[in-house]
């Protein structure tokens, strides 16, 4: 494949693209030069996508199955090297760009992997990666818990449906963790392999204890790269009162209480079956938590009709800019969610605001906060801005991969 402009970004855009060999397939890995025709990579092709090539490697290494080996390898060293097994059992393995492999996410939750794909190219190599990173790890061990301690990884395949429909493939849905090498029985059905474990598994981080769907949940069931924030707001929230809004399953709530010692804690999410789980989470740890099902925006503007404040808020929203068509949306809803956020704080009290739509710059998203704040009759003190653990690397050639962005203040 010949291109017409290069750059050291991992995606290759059709508009970048000047010929194609017409042997090539779908998923197949394509040889990339540049417009004067000398070498200038190699990555997985998909002329269905916008992103018409994901480059793995600038150089002449072959993709073949030691290239692959080595690239998982790397990353798991660097998580092992970053010490994760001491405090938790669910980290991210993979982390797409950020650790060279363009389009595949893996997540480790105690004894289960779960894939995440991005791509066409490694939707069709899930097999391959799924062996050679079992293999890498050896047998799974659990934090404090023996007992779960199997021969062999669990994996689940998983893939977001609007990606499904750029990329042209369809995972199965509604399959349970199945060790790996093993097969559905023929007998059972669709989706459903007899004699699997369920798709629920329970993982541990700081002493906290959360439940993880693995196959319903969102994403890949959690969201572990808010790890380290969750811990230090926990610091923040001894004898405080505290407001997770979008709290999902109840992430920043539990760690407030069970960790913090807060004196009173309200998570509230959109999610009914999210909200289900994060109550399960309460009991599971012992702790008293408030959880509303609710749109968070009509929760927030019923709270200032009431005239209740918070010691402290966290705000967590799902992704809002998925795609540069969605940009400008995005930032309207930030400002609005910002706007009433801030109102939630008592003076002197401490914001969290949080955005994971990688289109959106550090810079961009603290303008809209601030903007939103200063509309509120608010003015916000940033003491941190902060990302996610170190399990999630940035590519410097991929801005993007450091989506999330988590900014500190107090309210004044």
């Amino acid at each position: 494949m010949q291109l017409r402009s290069a750059s050291n970004h991992p995606f290759v855009y059709r508009k970048m693209v000047r010929g194609v060999d017409p042997a090539v397939r779908p998923g197949d890995v394509v040889q990339l030069y540049d417009k004067t025709g000398r070498f200038f990579g190699r990555g997985l092709y998909n002329p269905r996508s916008q992103i018409v090539v994901r480059v793995l490697t600038h150089d002449a290494t072959p993709v073949d199955e030691a290239f692959w080996r080595g690239r998982l390898e790397q990353a798991v060293v660097l998580r092992r090297q970053l010490g994760l097994d001491a405090v938790t059992d669910a980290y991210r393995l993979v982390h797409a760009e950020g650790d060279e492999l363009s389009g595949l996410i893996v997540e480790r939750y105690a004894d289960c992997l779960v894939f995440e794909v991005f791509s066409l190219g490694m939707f069709q190599r899930y097999e391959l990666l799924a062996r050679l990173l079992a293999e890498l790890l050896g047998p799974p061990t659990a934090l404090d818990r023996p007992e779960r301690v199997g021969p062999t990884w669990r994996c689940v395949l998983r893939a977001d449906a609007r990606i499904e429909d750029i990329e042209g493939f369809r995972v199965r849905t509604g399959a349970r963790p199945r060790p790996l090498g093993t097969r559905p029985s023929r007998d059972a059905p669709a989706g459903e392999p007899r004699g699997e474990p369920a798709s629920r598994i329970t993982i541990r981080e700081h002493g906290v204890r959360y439940r993880v769907d693995v196959v319903e949940g969102h994403k890949t069931g959690f969201f572990c790269d808010q790890r380290d924030n969750r811990l230090r707001l926990a610091r923040l929230a001894r004898d405080a009162t505290v407001l997770d809004l979008c709290c999902y399953t109840g992430g920043f709530a539990l760690c407030a209480a069970k960790l913090g010692g807060a004196r009173e804690v309200c998570g509230v999410d959109l999610d009914e079956a999210a909200v289900a789980v994060a109550r399960e989470n309460a009991n599971l740890n012992q702790v008293r938590i408030d959880f509303v099902f609710a749109d968070a925006f009509t929760y927030m503007r019923q709270m200032l009709v009431n005239r209740r404040q918070f010691d402290v808020a966290v705000l967590d929203p799902p992704k809002l800019a998925a795609s540069r068509l969605e940009y400008d949306e995005a930032l309207r809803k930030y400002f609005d969610l910002n706007q009433l956020a801030v109102q939630m704080v008592r003076p002197g009290g401490v914001l969290l605001t949080c955005s994971c739509s990688g289109l959106v710059s550090r810079e961009v998203f603290t303008d809209t906060v601030h903007r939103a704040a200063r509309q509120a009759g608010r003015r916000l003190q940033m003491f941190d801005f902060t990302g996610p653990g170190p399990d999630h690397p940035v590519a410097l050639a991929c801005p993007e991969s450091a989506y999330l962005k988590a900014l500190w203040a107090r309210v004044m």
